[in-house]
């Protein structure tokens, strides 16, 4: 299992429509996570600078990979587009953390 980092930003006064948003997370979402070995997946938000940090753990990186060209990811992404930085395919904008630390 290995641990993967990053962030993401977003729009200004989104913040409590991507946690409604995420409250919801579709089932079809939450199956396809899982079944491309994504596993304990939390999402923290800086409210000063509307900069998310994600959290996730996966069983294989490319894998995990393959994900972003399901049908559910990319409706997803849509669905999230207006909220949040983009790029052009609506994927969010998103840059690895560099893990510095970890403790068991």
């Amino acid at each position: 299992m290995m641990r993967k980092s990053f962030k993401m930003k977003l729009y200004d006064g989104m913040a409590k429509e991507y946690e409604r948003r995420h409250n919801l997370l579709w089932d079809e979402m939450k199956e396809m996570i899982h079944a491309y070995g994504g596993h304990n997946y939390s999402i923290w938000l800086d409210e000063e600078t509307n900069v998310l940090y994600g959290y996730i753990e996966l069983e294989d990186e490319a894998l995990w990979q393959k994900s972003a060209d399901t049908e559910i990811c990319r409706r997803w992404w849509d669905y999230m587009a207006d909220i949040m930085e983009t790029n052009p395919d609506n994927s969010p904008v998103s840059a690895d953390l560099l893990k510095v630390f970890a403790l068991d």
